[in-house]
């Protein structure tokens, strides 16, 4: 199996969700079926069939949360260079072209949440950053040509 590369945050954030889903989620959806039980036949009860796909999809994202923590393994910042951009750094970045200032922190795809300025480092941006120092610019390959960045700051 391979392995999932995980931030503490994002390891943390997959077992809360576990936990919600084992213990409170899990519940509601139980007495959701209790309630539709109650309501007679079975075979054309509409509320009864919901509850049922509802605890299904719940299922299934329950075995999807422990098969990616099974797989994971927990990225070690302390130990990582903090003058390149790797997995787990919060790069700060200049579109040379637009001037344009951009933040975002690498993480797994797992991990990425564009809203968070959270991005894959399996995305365009994310492979074109890895591995480069402040003062570098990169070239990211997007659908509508190329874009320029330099990056102005590395934190982890």
């Amino acid at each position: 199996m391979p392995k999932i590369f995980l931030t503490k945050e994002g390891y943390e954030k997959l077992i809360a969700e576990l936990n919600y889903l084992k213990t409170v989620k899990r519940k509601e959806i139980a007495e959701h079926l209790e309630h539709a039980r109650s309501m007679g036949d079975l075979r054309e009860n509409a509320e009864y069939d919901a509850a049922k796909n509802e605890q299904a999809h719940l299922e299934k994202r329950m075995a999807e949360l422990e098969n990616k923590l099974s797989q994971a393994s927990l990225i070690d910042e302390e130990s990582m260079a903090r003058d390149k951009v790797l997995i787990g750094a919060m790069v700060t970045m200049i579109d040379l072209d637009t001037k344009e200032e951009s933040i975002y922190t690498l993480v797994s795809s797992e991990e990425a949440d564009f809203s968070q300025n959270k991005i894959s480092t399996s995305s365009p941006i994310g492979k074109a950053l890895l591995g480069h120092k402040k003062d570098e610019v990169v070239e990211v390959k997007i659908p509508k040509g190329i874009v320029r960045y330099k990056i102005l700051k590395i934190e982890r």
